[in-house]
């Protein structure tokens, strides 16, 4: 029989594969951890080493990713300062305990045998989110990672041990989440926006202050009031995370998610003597959006539908009341005729918008369907008829004049006899 290149190795699955299995979730991605091995031993046997920072591996035929067992000892502030230590005596357990939570201590070995030494199964059996050990504040990434695994398992009930929101209070205290780098915490962020409750990641940074040192600006909008005719839940924050998630509930996308939690952030420079209203706050929020994406180095993608949705929700809630005109000069400033998609993304965040509040989450968001019957009858003119008929001169403003008279006609329509 022909040996395979893990013959003979000490080899666990470990982390979210083991974790997932016993949640009954589905597993993405399997990684396992080689003990008592080498590099060397590792590349003599087939595999592709790929880690810089430690030993990691591709398998030459499943291209799984195989980990040689490691301690890490903190050098440094951030998380870059690490020194990394693998060696054929680092045990499984020295190995699990460098981990940032229980449940992700977990090890599984060739004859399905889960290896528990830190009690992630009683913390998976209660719903908690604990760190494994002190190191865990070595890191400030885990903060991020902690109020992100919070997200990711709300509907099932998880919260965060007291204890752990402790340690995580100290780390924020002593400025170790002060040098995240911005595109890791964009990182963290954008695979918390993808999750099925993105309001627990940001209230769990909130409830631990790191979130008035990441974002500032979202930070401050709780305790800033709105209209309780409008906002029955008259908080600006608790508004946001409504928000967020009912565009989580409206679509997979995390640009629209994003354009969600951002749309009001003007709101929190409104002068308390505006209160609880906040005239111009759509300007305001565009400026702070555009601050927050510079400083995180958000994509452009993100940035540009979030200054749109800024600008342009309260527009969209009054859809209804809108000249032709109007409607026409919104579509060309999201650049309906050219990429369609991004008016729709507009409308799912505005819907967010207006669904997200208190008593609000299951109403029809009319608006909505009149702006897109609008958007329909103008994409349907034909551009090229018009350019064969008309002066090169006269082109564009007669392609706009049609354009504006089937919009005219979709309103009439929309309105009724």
């Amino acid at each position: 029989m022909s040996s395979t290149p893990t013959d003979n190795l000490e080899i666990y699955l470990v982390g979210g594969a083991v974790r997932d299995r016993l949640l009954c979730l589905p597993v993405d991605e399997l990684d396992y951890l080689v003990v008592g091995s080498t590099a060397a031993e590792m590349v003599r046997r087939g595999f592709i080493q790929v880690g810089k920072d430690f030993p990691v591996f591709l398998h030459p035929d499943t291209k799984d990713e195989y980990a040689l067992a490691r301690t890490e000892r903190k050098c440094g502030l951030g998380y870059h300062g690490f020194q990394v230590h693998a060696a054929p005596e680092v045990t499984l357990e020295q190995d699990l305990k460098r981990r940032d939570l229980t449940i992700n201590a977990l090890a599984e070995d060739w004859d399905g045998r889960i290896i528990d030494p830190f009690g992630g199964l009683a913390d998976l059996r209660a719903r908690v989110l604990r760190h494994v050990s002190p190191a865990f504040v070595e890191d400030p990434v885990r903060v991020l990672r902690v109020a992100r695994f919070a997200a990711r398992f709300a509907r099932l009930g998880f919260g965060v041990a007291d204890e752990t929101m402790h340690l995580m209070r100290d780390m924020v205290r002593a400025g170790e989440v002060d040098a995240l780098v911005p595109e890791r915490v964009w990182q963290e962020m954008a695979k918390a926006l993808a999750e099925e409750r993105p309001a627990r990641f940001f209230e769990v940074l909130r409830a631990v202050g790191a979130l008035a040192r990441l974002l500032p600006e979202l930070d401050r909008l709780w305790g800033v009031p709105q209209p309780v005719e409008a906002h029955p839940e008259i908080d600006t924050g608790v508004h946001l995370m409504l928000v967020v998630d009912m565009a989580a509930r409206l679509c997979d996308a995390t640009e629209v998610r994003f354009a969600a939690l951002c749309h009001d952030l003007g709101k929190g420079t409104t002068p308390r003597s505006d209160w609880p209203h906040h005239p111009g706050h759509e300007e305001r929020s565009v400026v702070l959006i555009e601050d927050v994406c510079a400083r995180l180095r958000v994509p452009k993608r993100f940035c540009e539908l979030a200054r749109l949705a800024a600008r342009y929700h309260g527009l969209v809630h009054r859809a209804e009341r809108l000249q032709p005109g109007t409607l026409l000069t919104l579509f060309e400033a999201v650049d309906l005729f050219r990429r369609p998609r991004r008016l729709e993304q507009l409308l799912l965040a505005c819907e967010a918008d207006y669904r997200g509040r208190a008593g609000y989450e299951e109403r029809t968001y009319a608006q909505a369907e009149l702006v897109r019957r609008c958007a329909d009858a103008a994409r349907r003119v034909d551009q090229g008829a018009i350019a064969a008929a008309a002066e090169p001169r006269q082109i564009a403003a007669s392609i706009r004049h049609a354009r504006l008279a089937a919009i005219t006609e979709a309103c009439r329509r929309a309105a009724g006899p």
